[in-house]
């Protein structure tokens, strides 16, 4: 009996990083990839390229059609992330639609035996400062900030409830932020590490956030195929750490100027507010936003003891994926 993974998002930056780490242990892999991804050519040759729409359910259906004799797990690493607070009917129709999509044709295909849901950190309440976040049972979209965490709490919660009304075989992962080598779409994150190399950070604001590496989070995802029980959610993140350490091991790897100046997140909120106010009149991005802010300030502290204890998920320190990232952003010419 033949076993093909079935990747969505798999030009994406974790979903290729999981891509590899299969093709790099002998297994059989299937990519879906949205048509004219520029980032699909950085793809293994191995990889079987599905190109298709989450939304359209025809080419759902052909990612999911195998020969007879094979039987295939799904990855659903898939998903619009934005850092855009404010509703977004794409973000929804691909997050939460996209997702009700694979999930029925999961239960349509009997020789697909586990879906993995790839959600978000984002999607579990914030607890107060200090108590580490656990997974929980039940997700409550209404509870949350952004349209981004919501959607991934909506779809996190239909998978849930397909497993115990429909018997669908799945189990959820909750990634935190995500670091690394071999981001070749340039996420929010190595986005950020470039500017502060390339000293385009005038200041920088004293928070925290939790970072993983994309090869933990990958492994961790491959881990909970081969050992994730029905129904169950798995934190994969690592220690929290605050901008100015992640700003010095930055400067110790690339040797770039340090940032001098840390704003409190009071008057970086203030500051966030004033570059949104001038942001709307001029059509421009603005610099730093209250979101932005808040998600330096918030709760960072989560508790990935039950990833480790059940799959046998790893981390390995901030240092080291900041070390390897900023030798892969040389290599490719990026800095």
């Amino acid at each position: 009996m033949e076993k093909i993974y079935l990747v969505t998002g798999a030009a994406g930056f974790l979903g290729s990083t999981i891509c590899r780490q299969l093709v790099a242990k002998g297994e059989k892999v299937r990519g879906f990839v949205l048509p004219g991804d520029p980032a699909a050519k950085y793809l293994p040759e191995e990889i079987e390229i599905i190109y298709g729409d989450l939304c359209d359910k025809e080419s759902v259906e052909k990612f999911f059609k195998v020969p007879e004799d094979t039987e295939t797990i799904c990855l659903h690493i898939a998903s619009i992330v934005t850092v855009d607070p404010e509703f977004n009917q794409k973000v929804v129709d691909v997050n939460v639609g996209g997702t009700d999509n694979i999930i029925d044709a999961v239960l349509a295909h009997p020789e697909c035996k586990k879906l993995v849901y790839c959600s978000s950190t984002g999607a579990i309440p914030e607890l107060p400062k200090g108590t580490p976040i656990k997974e929980v049972t039940q997700f409550h979209p209404e509870k949350l900030i952004d349209c981004y965490s919501q959607t991934k709490a909506e779809a996190t919660q239909h998978v849930l409830d397909a497993c115990r009304e429909r018997g669908l075989h799945a189990c959820v992962v909750h990634p935190s932020g995500i670091l690394g080598p071999e981001d070749f779409s340039i996420s929010e994150t190595t986005g950020t590490l470039i500017k502060i190399i390339k000293g385009e950070m005038p200041a920088g604001i004293d928070g925290s956030f939790n970072l993983s590496d994309v090869r933990d989070l990958a492994n961790g995802t491959v881990l909970a195929a081969e050992k994730g029980r029905d129904g169950e959610c798995y934190i994969l993140a690592n220690a929290e750490i605050t901008f100015k350490e992640f700003c010095r091991l930055i400067v110790a790897e690339s040797g770039c100027k340090p940032i001098k100046m840390f704003l409190p997140i009071w008057l970086a909120n203030t500051v966030a507010k004033l570059a949104e106010s001038s942001a709307k009149k001029s059509g421009k991005k603005p610099l730093m936003t209250t979101f932005s802010v808040y998600n330096l300030a918030r709760n960072n502290t989560f508790d990935y003891s039950k990833a480790k204890e059940e799959l046998g998920y790893t981390t390995r320190p901030c240092a080291e994926t900041v070390k390897d990232e900023v030798a892969w952003l040389k290599k490719e010419q990026k800095i």
